[in-house]
């Protein structure tokens, strides 16, 4: 490609409304254009990056077997109606009508579509197992799009689907389709972790991975053991459970001490009424009213912790769960937030291991200004329902070797989901096995966010200087800049180059414009081909200056650069 006919329009400012250094670099380069907020348009330098990556998903989603298709974005209504999932999706599903006032959705996921399609055309054990899997836009009415492709309303998914007769099966689809994640991240050249995870709205029956790329602008927190493979993300991590968790598994009356009622006027918070008390958070039950499916449940964590929304969930097997309104909390505990306590209440009460293992803590009285001292798991309140319900901390210990727990900021590239008959069940999707039996198709489900994955390479790969794409998505191999087109001699070898580079097969971005040096190499910088041919005053012997992926340069006859830079992609694309 001649670089005067690319369109690649260039900003040298950065853009006000970027904040993560891939939606910055990516906006100033000139491979997307926003169109709206969270819709974005792919200009032909990150369309062919795109591509790329699209290419690598397919060949190795072919070679595990998978079948590729395409289903309609506009799904009708009625199947989402079916599954269950329309009114639990919530705002992020975008709904419409048809002329006919026939209503619709754009699909943030073909879970629905998929299954309908399956159940017409496999009735027998026969056609078993299948992997289906297609790359299309997906829509999601986001509340905050931020971050550029790393957020948005409207994104490019490779979602896959497989069909198998048995949960043994479905084991199988489910390690063949994770394997295959691992060898397109690797790839994509991004350094990834696979973690535990929740299924979340996609839902299913059987366990669940992350693959997340580390980088600092990462909205998820990714939890990983410092000695052993244990990784898990911030909703699903777990720590070590305290030894003294066990043997209250119900209330008891015997007590040594009366609880002591203390007034404590206008102290809601931990902060508050550790200061008030002198005493330290860790010493402090902590009481939150959530409502989870339209019921009030009472969560105990100690003061010093978090409640994790999800894990409560999914104790539950509920699909919802938000703290209670103010006004809830008052009915349900008879005071306002902040005096919440667990004596007495009449809700389910759900106690985190912590809270179960202490000898007595402060809770709220259940009274305004009023707090209660002395109070004992398992003498004042009932501990029949002890469970993990708490983020992790960084520093604990790994709930397999002991080891600390370490931290890392992530960024969501996929999601492996053993789906099981969640959605067969529903939608009576069945076969007939070997007896002549019908069984529900045992499901699962697996995305790649393809668009996420752009931004993720791009955010892992940019420098102070520089943005270098991996070979394998670069737009361009190498970038062959004449330091001034108006040499003839340069002008002339940089011709000469380009020439024998597709004829090489390689891809070589020519940059033959008309321009100063320093806009081209500030250009290139953009570009980020991994490889630069240099080509200045060293033309009138025939010698270019070689850069490599790692900024080193060194001077070669044009012959040597040629052969160097076909060395350099075979290697980068073979391994």
């Amino acid at each position: 490609m001649r670089q005067s006919q690319l369109l690649m329009t260039t900003l040298r400012d950065v853009p006000s409304e970027a904040e993560a250094l891939s939606h910055q670099w990516m906006l100033r380069g000139g491979y997307i254009r926003q169109t709206a907020a969270g819709i974005y348009s792919y200009m032909p330098l990150g369309l062919r990056v795109l591509r790329k990556i699209e290419s690598v998903i397919r060949q190795e989603m072919d070679a595990s077997g998978g079948q590729e298709m395409l289903m309609p974005a506009v799904q009708p209504a009625e199947l989402w109606k079916e599954s269950g999932r329309y009114d639990v999706y919530g705002a992020e599903l975008i709904r419409l009508h048809d002329r006919h006032d026939r209503e619709f959705v754009l699909g943030p996921t073909h879970e629905e579509v998929i299954t309908s399609i399956v159940r017409q055309e496999i009735s027998s054990y026969r056609k078993l197992p299948v992997t289906l899997y297609q790359i299309q836009s997906k829509y999601r009415d986001e509340r905050r799009p931020r971050y550029g492709l790393l957020r948005g309303r409207e994104f490019l998914m490779k979602d896959a689907y497989s069909f198998d007769r048995d949960w043994e099966g479905l084991d199988a689809s489910y390690r063949n389709m994770y394997e295959t994640y691992e060898r397109i991240f690797r790839r994509c050249g991004l350094d990834f972790r696979a973690v535990e995870a929740d299924a979340g709205a996609i839902g299913g029956q059987g366990e669940t991975h992350e693959f997340m790329a580390l980088a600092d602008i990462g909205e998820d927190t990714v939890v990983s053991c410092s000695q052993c493979q244990y990784a898990a993300n911030m909703e699903r991590a777990e720590s070590a459970v305290p030894e003294e968790h066990t043997g209250r598994d119900a209330l008891k009356t015997d007590r040594s001490s009366a609880i002591e009622r203390i007034l404590t006027p206008n102290v809601r918070s931990v902060q508050e009424l550790t200061s008030f008390l002198q005493v330290d958070p860790e010493q402090l039950i902590k009481t939150l009213i959530y409502q989870v499916d339209g019921e009030n449940v009472a969560v105990l964590v100690r003061g010093d912790r978090e409640a994790n929304e999800t894990k409560v969930k999914s104790y539950l097997s509920a699909e919802l769960a938000e703290l209670a309104s103010a006004e809830a909390v008052k009915q349900a505990t008879g005071a306002s937030v902040g005096f919440a306590g667990p004596v007495g209440l009449k809700l389910k009460v759900l106690v985190d291991y912590e809270v179960a293992a202490m000898e007595e803590g402060i809770a709220g009285a259940n009274q305004e200004d009023a707090h209660l001292k002395g109070v004992r798991p398992g003498h004042d309140f009932s501990v029949e329902h002890i469970g993990d319900f708490r983020n992790v901390t960084e520093g604990e210990s790994c709930p397999r070797c002991g080891a600390p727990l370490q931290f890392h900021r992530g960024i969501e590239l996929g999601h492996v989901f053993k789906l099981g008959t969640k959605y067969s069940d529903a939608m009576n999707s069945m076969y007939l096995d070997i007896d002549g039996r019908e069984k529900p198709l045992i499901m699962g489900c697996y995305g790649i966010g393809v668009s996420r994955v752009m931004a993720a390479i791009a955010e892992q790969c940019i420098t102070e200087e520089r943005l270098v794409w991996p070979m394998s998505v670069a737009p361009f191999q190498v970038h062959i800049i004449p330091v001034s087109v108006k040499d003839e001699e340069q002008k002339s070898l940089a011709e000469q180059l380009y020439g024998e580079m597709i004829k090489a097969g390689l891809e070589p971005l020519l940059d033959d414009r008309d321009e100063r040096a320093g806009v081209k190499f500030k250009d290139a910088d953009l570009a980020g081909a991994p490889l630069r041919l240099i080509i200045g005053r060293g033309a009138a012997s025939g010698e270019v200056e070689w850069m490599g992926e790692d900024g080193n340069k060194i001077n070669l006859s044009a012959a040597e650069a040629v052969q160097r830079t076909r060395e350099a992609v075979a290697r980068a694309l073979n391994g």
